[in-house]
């Protein structure tokens, strides 16, 4: 295990679907989720920890140009200096100005196959299959990341 993170709804959705939300516990010692995030996954874990934000005049400043969950979650990371697991593009782009360090889901895959976890092709294209979109260009980058390309 390597270190505490936030979590966004979309990795927990998109990982739960594929049958791979168990790799999160491996390789983070904590995953923490805002109460938005966990009403929006709508599945309980224990090692799932729910915490709420204490800025909540941030957090609505947020909701302004992210969904709620997101809006959370990039106030709970702000508050606590961990790491966010974010992919939407506009929410990416706000955590970032804010100084917050994100990894989207497709780098916790590449992440847990440099862990030595597993993960190949299939994994993306099991992501797809169920919802989830990956561009080209990122494809192709984990690919490579993963030596499978």
């Amino acid at each position: 295990m390597t270190d505490l993170i936030i979590a966004d709804s979309t990795c927990l959705i998109g990982l739960e679907r594929i049958g791979k939300i168990d790799l999160l516990p491996h390789m983070f010692s904590q995953v923490i989720i805002p109460p938005e995030v966990q009403k929006e996954f709508g599945i309980y874990f224990s090692w799932l920890i729910v915490k709420s934000t204490q800025n909540i005049g941030m957090v609505n400043s947020l909701k302004l140009v992210v969904d709620d969950g997101e809006a959370e979650a990039i106030t709970l990371a702000y508050e606590l200096g961990y790491r966010l697991i974010v992919d939407d593009k506009q929410a990416r782009n706000t955590a970032k100005r804010l100084g917050i360090k994100i990894i989207g889901t497709v780098g916790v895959l590449v992440k847990a196959r440099q862990l030595g976890l597993p993960y190949h092709a299939s994994i993306l294209e099991a992501l797809e299959s169920n919802g989830f979109y990956l561009s080209q260009s990122l494809k192709t980058e984990a690919l490579i990341l993963v030596d499978e390309s």
